[in-house]
């Protein structure tokens, strides 16, 4: 086993949306993983901005509600550091959302929740980065989001679909934000249902359907996360 000697500070925003699959890959190639609940703890602590690597993960807020979620302000101006010194730092869902605010880009309601397995179209940036497992003809990525954002000035946009023009973007040489979920463990979805139920609800989106579609491509969605990730992290290590 590697001797695990670098530090991945994780934030997390509601205790079900977690590393997933993301986990297994971080232990296995050395890295200490610790949460952070932006919520509730000091986004201040220096042992959070000096992290090898932040992962900012998902939750079911907007990064436009700083009034009703005062702390998403000093999430914000975290990422600004990090990001304007190019330490490596991933954002997955919410946490593209973060990163392009802190990029001084605008966060917006989109036109229409997505909530669902698809795929994107990467750009030919995003074929030459880690993403290019994603352009296999049965890959998929599970999409829970309704905001949306411009794309940062120096940001590289990597993955588009027919809904949303910027579902991924890389910034600097080692910082990468994800719209989508690769991450997700396909056996611990039951948990989103439920904890997203009103929204799923509201959303017209029926659990029954959602289940069984997770069902058929649960079998590939390791492999997957293994090639993305494992090539990020050997990049930004």
């Amino acid at each position: 086993m590697p001797r695990r000697t670098r530090s991945a500070l994780v934030l997390r925003h509601v205790a079900f949306e977690d590393l997933g699959l993301l986990a297994p890959i971080l232990h296995d190639l050395g890295w200490n993983a610790a949460y952070c609940d932006a919520a509730t703890q000091d986004l201040g602590d220096p042992s959070i901005e000096q992290a090898d690597l932040l992962v900012a993960l998902g939750g079911p807020i907007g990064v436009y509600e700083t009034d009703r979620f005062p702390f998403l302000l000093k999430e914000i101006a975290l990422l600004e550091r990090r990001l304007a010194k190019d330490r490596p730092t991933l954002g997955i869902c919410l946490g593209p959302q973060l990163m392009a605010k802190a990029l001084g880009s605008r966060v917006f309601p989109g036109l229409a929740k997505e909530i669902g397995w698809g795929r994107v179209q990467l750009t030919a940036d995003g074929r030459a980065s880690s993403l290019r497992p994603l352009a296999d003809e049965d890959a998929v990525v599970l999409h829970w989001h309704g905001d949306t954002f411009d794309l940062p000035d120096g940001a590289v946009r990597l993955a588009s679909n027919a809904s949303y023009e910027n579902q991924a973007f890389a910034y600097g040489e080692r910082s990468m934000a994800l719209q989508f979920h690769v991450e997700v463990d396909p056996q611990r979805l039951e948990e989103w249902y439920v904890g997203h139920a009103v929204e799923l609800s509201a959303a017209g989106v029926s659990v029954p359907d959602l289940r069984t579609r997770t069902a058929a491509v649960a079998s590939q969605l390791r492999l997957q996360a293994a090639r993305i990730f494992k090539k990020w992290l050997q990049h930004v290590a």
